[in-house]
């Protein structure tokens, strides 16, 4: 869940500024070129529903956050919240998956966020995680973005050294990454005073700690008033949203506001949207985490989830959509 306005959560005035904190400083980012994306296709908000798997155990008993494909690899990765921690202690919980939703692996992350969204990037045969990192207490969020190596049952901290870390907008604030493995690009969320901001910038130079050349920059485009912001991922020229809340009680599909959001970059605005039904009959189903799987068209799928299941035993459900326009 990622609500700040709800939560009276304040952030700075920012500027374009890279400012890595592992190594040298990068220099200061140059002009955002104009409509720099070269023009992709679409994942289709209203196509029909696919369902990969349902309420499936996490490695953690709380709710799932965000998802991410290492599609190379055929690896699943999600972020939680850490059982037992203070939700503004940045305490996180990552669970690797098979494509049978089964568990096989974990990783503790001590200090970092809220995991409202987070990527993956295949490097070979290792999985490099991207993640928020430096969690400001006074709202659970990280201050900065960061990249490891996937080393299954260890426990990271913000100085783990095999962390890099950096914070690409010198006056950002609650920072969250998406990365577009099929373009090769990163997206960088982040919080200004006037509402949050999306950065793109190149994957390669990114894990080299270069910030300097920004390919899009646009501030998000406002979704359901009143309703959480529960994740958003990145695929061509296209930015994708999502939102929805718990049910208050029984399932109930009356009560479903789950919906489907799809910015063209290029373009500045939504072009597409879809109050979605899938799962409806899920206990709980609270929206939680988007991602995209595949290196080609033919094969790409647009995943967002669902949280369900009760207090103490959370489970994770994944849907998507495979139709491009």
């Amino acid at each position: 869940m990622d609500n700040l306005s709800r939560r009276g959560l304040l952030a700075g005035a920012g500027a374009l500024v890279a400012a890595g904190t592992v190594g040298a400083p990068t220099a200061s980012a140059r002009p955002v070129r104009a409509a720099a994306l070269p023009a992709t296709k679409r994942f289709k908000m209203s196509a029909t529903t696919n369902e990969f798997f349902r309420h499936k155990p996490l490695w953690g008993p709380t709710v799932m956050q965000s998802m991410a494909f290492d599609t190379p690899n055929n690896r699943i990765f999600t972020g939680q919240l850490r059982s037992g921690t203070p939700a503004n202690s940045g305490d996180l919980t990552l669970s690797q998956l098979n494509f049978s939703g089964t568990v096989v692996g974990h990783m503790y992350l001590t200090g970092f966020g809220h995991a409202v969204s987070i990527g993956v990037e295949a490097v070979g045969g290792t999985s490099y995680l991207w993640t928020e990192t430096d969690v400001d207490t006074t709202n659970g969020r990280g201050r900065q973005i960061a990249r490891f190596p996937w080393q299954n049952g260890a426990t990271l901290n913000k100085d783990s050294a095999s962390l890099k870390k950096w914070k690409p907008v010198a006056n950002g604030s609650v920072f969250t990454p998406a990365v577009d493995q099929r373009y090769g690009r990163i997206g960088v969320r982040h919080s200004l005073s006037d509402g949050m901001h999306i950065n793109v910038y190149s994957l390669a130079a990114a894990a080299a700690g270069d910030y300097s050349t920004v390919l899009a920059s646009f501030k998000q485009p406002d979704l359901t008033p009143g309703i959480d912001f529960q994740g958003w991922a990145l695929y061509g020229s296209y930015a994708y949203f999502w939102e929805g809340e718990a049910y208050p009680g029984e399932p109930d599909e009356t009560k479903a506001n789950s919906k489907l959001w799809c910015y063209d970059i290029n373009q500045g605005k939504i072009v597409d949207s879809f109050l979605t039904l899938a799962g409806k009959s899920l206990t709980y189903r609270e929206a939680e985490g988007m991602a995209v799987y595949g290196s080609i068209d033919a094969t790409a799928r647009l995943y967002f989830g669902f949280a369900s299941g009760v207090t103490g035993d959370r489970r994770a459900n994944f849907f998507y959509r495979n139709t491009l326009v």
